[in-house]
């Protein structure tokens, strides 16, 4: 019997790669890539030989299946996505799931994700918390708000840069222009920022200097 591994990879910096991580994607028989030509960099920088697959939402459903009885034939695969771990906001759940379903033992290895250092840096209560991930972009989103309007724990959300000025007012709309809001984009690059203050305080920064990059907004729960 093979094995799953989910291997996370750096959101930025090359430089929180794991030791392990490397080990592991040079010892696996394949790695399963979200997007092969982002992933081909990564794995070209720290040496890595091991063949890659394509593996994204629009073909995982289809190749499940397949991957499965690979690993039950005694190949050992690992998966990665573009930045992070996989299966936060990414490809992975429904392999894992199924690997869990047939038998396959998984690993995820510990490592990179935005959301967790965005929500120790924001300064807000983080003993309890609710990640949002993406909210929906139309159908159900007024919905999703309305709920979260009475949430008393921490919430942490995805947001595109795009987006941002319009999820903020809608912060302000459904939360309040008082509630608290630490906004972090390109955690561990080059350009990393965090803004806090109140969710009007935030907006105004962004509306006057558009953001860019990758984005985790943390909002304080109700009180």
């Amino acid at each position: 019997m093979g094995k799953l591994f989910l291997v996370p990879t750096p959101i930025g910096n090359l430089e929180d790669m794991t030791f392990r991580a490397i080990k592991v994607l040079k010892e696996v028989d394949c790695i399963l890539a979200e997007d092969t030509r982002t992933s081909g960099k990564l794995l070209k920088h720290f040496e890595i030989a091991t063949p890659m697959q394509s593996h994204h939402m629009h073909n995982e459903h289809k190749t499940v299946e397949n991957l499965v009885k690979r690993m039950q034939g005694g190949e050992t695969i690992a998966l990665i996505s573009d930045a992070g771990t996989p299966a936060i906001s990414d490809p992975g759940f429904l392999l894992t799931r199924a690997c869990v379903e047939n038998g396959v033992e998984v690993e995820c290895l510990p490592g990179a994700t935005a959301f967790v250092p965005a929500l120790v840096n924001s300064g807000l209560p983080n003993d309890k918390f609710v990640f949002e991930g993406f909210l929906p972009d139309k159908k159900g989103r007024q919905t999703r708000f309305l709920a979260l309007a009475e949430e008393t724990r921490t919430m942490i959300f995805y947001v595109s840069p795009h987006k941002l000025n319009k999820t903020l007012a809608e912060y302000v709309q459904y939360f309040g222009a008082d509630r608290p809001v630490s906004v972090s984009r390109e955690i561990s690059k080059l350009h990393e920022e965090t803004v806090r203050g109140t969710a009007e305080e935030v907006l105004k920064h962004f509306e006057a200097k558009p953001a860019k990059g990758e984005i985790v907004a943390v909002v304080g729960g109700k009180e």
